[in-house]
């Protein structure tokens, strides 16, 4: 009976994690971010790249808590590794806010007619700092 329960509890996950993955992709794929992101930066040849570079980050991001990989890299390629993923993800929130039009909308609301810019600067290194606090502070993502 333990191995049946079991077994319908990884279908249970594995279906759930495919469905949140799918949606997922097709947000990203129906608003049109990896296309926008291509232009913005003049490498339209590489939208295919950038789509299974979507897809395979998913896919390894997701199965990486349940086989708790470890590589072992030098602190150099850590830090150029890092920085990668972070610039990669800061393009990917700019362009999606930028396809959503989140900044004007909410300068808008808020009747923000000057400093846009610091505006937008604070939220990055609002982010920043959450990144460094999760990453640097011991137990901080137990709290």
């Amino acid at each position: 009976m333990n191995i049946l329960k079991t077994l319908v509890l990884i279908i249970i996950g594995l279906g759930s994690g495919l469905f949140v993955a799918g949606g997922v992709v097709a947000f990203i794929a129906i608003i049109g971010v990896v296309p926008r992101l291509a232009q913005k930066t003049n490498t339209k040849q590489f939208i295919k790249l950038y789509e299974e570079a979507i897809i395979a980050g998913g896919i390894i991001g997701g199965a990486e808590p349940y086989f708790n990989l470890y590589i072992p890299l030098a602190a150099p390629a850590v830090i150029f590794l890092s920085l990668c993923i972070g610039i990669f993800y800061g393009s990917l929130a700019v362009s999606l806010a930028e396809v959503l039009n989140i900044i004007p909308i909410l300068t808008r609301r808020v009747r923000l007619r000057q400093g846009i810019r610091w505006f937008v600067c604070a939220i990055a290194f609002g982010k920043l700092a959450g990144s460094l606090l999760y990453y640097f502070v011991p137990g901080f993502y137990y709290i």
